[in-house]
């Protein structure tokens, strides 16, 4: 494990850790309803309300991430951890018209549903992570992919659908692509909004443009996720990007970098400085963890996630 900020860190002593902590949590959360979204979520039970609603800010990680797209046994895992929930990925894409989905089935559906009130664990939002490689602006079949997303929004109660454009959407290094963005956009923030919830889009943008895309955009179905990696990437000023974008703005954070550190031992990663600021902004709402795995230990799925988790915890739920 290489050194950081926080040299005590034990990865051994956090998963032995885990297994007592996902027993007192169930415990605690036996009953637990779902909660979705940041202020937009709808609760499906006053227990819920009572759980995770309390919370300004919830810790969620990526099930493709902590390698388990779309399995039931990412609730339990994401227990196990700790966290509060779980972003879930609408499936691979590919060549396909739309995703590889197995949530287009009401049965599927309600499976998840009932494993993750069992687990006490929520839904941060629905991942069409397909657009990391996928191109949004030109694949004929996109209408198709956005309404399949939305109706899984529905069917589960999510409120937030996470669109990263991708290297192919890139609005920097390709912004003859920015008409047709702006327009499926303004499609897909139409269909969500019916839907009662949200397009969460990433761009390769500082805050400033994405302002200025939401503008352009003119639909209050479309939101920024925001993506602490690429301001590092670009130089940028989490806290005052965050700032520039403004709360009203923003559906959900990815509140992790590329991997190379966990973020507790990240310098780029200032986390007492960010929730000062999110505090003073008056947001609250889902971080996901999404990587900044120890490259030391990259496959450590538990010590890497459980890690993480536990140190989000400390500084934005302490």
């Amino acid at each position: 494990m290489k050194e950081g900020i926080n040299k005590g860190f034990n990865k051994k002593r956090f998963v032995n850790r885990f297994k007592r902590r996902s027993f007192i949590k169930s415990l605690a959360l036996i009953g637990g309803g779902i909660v979705s979204g940041q202020a937009l979520a709808a609760c499906t039970s006053s227990k819920a309300m009572t759980g995770l609603a309390k919370k300004r800010y919830q810790i969620a990680v990526c099930d493709w991430m902590i390698l388990k797209r779309q399995k039931l046994s990412a609730l339990a895992l994401a227990n196990e951890i700790n966290a509060d929930g779980i972003e879930l990925d609408m499936g691979g894409l590919g060549n396909r018209d739309t995703f590889d989905s197995k949530l287009g089935d009401a049965q599927t559906r309600q499976q998840f549903l009932e494993e993750a009130q069992k687990q006490g664990v929520g839904f941060s939002s629905i991942a069409m992570s397909g657009f990391y490689a996928q191109s949004f602006a030109e694949r004929p079949t996109v209408p198709q992919m956005v309404q399949d997303t939305v109706d899984t929004m529905k069917g589960m109660q999510i409120k937030v659908a996470y669109l990263p454009l991708g290297v192919q959407g890139d609005l920097v290094k390709h912004p003859e692509l920015r008409p047709a963005i702006v327009e499926r956009l303004r499609m897909a923030g139409g269909k969500a909004q019916e839907a009662g919830g949200v397009i969460a889009v990433e761009t390769a943008l500082d805050a400033a443009g994405e302002v200025e895309l939401l503008k352009e955009i003119g639909s209050p179905g479309v939101k920024i996720s925001f993506n602490f990696a690429n301001a590092i990437k670009n130089g940028k000023d989490i806290p005052t990007e965050l700032k520039k974008l403004g709360a009203e703005n923003i559906a959900q954070i990815h509140c992790s970098n590329t991997d190379g550190e966990l973020i507790q031992n990240d310098p780029a990663l200032d986390m007492p400085t960010i929730k000062r600021t999110l505090d003073k902004m008056g947001w609250s709402g889902w971080l996901i963890i999404e990587r900044s795995r120890d490259t030391d230990d990259v496959h450590n799925v538990r010590a890497n996630y459980g890690g993480n988790v536990a140190y989000m915890k400390s500084v934005f739920q302490g």
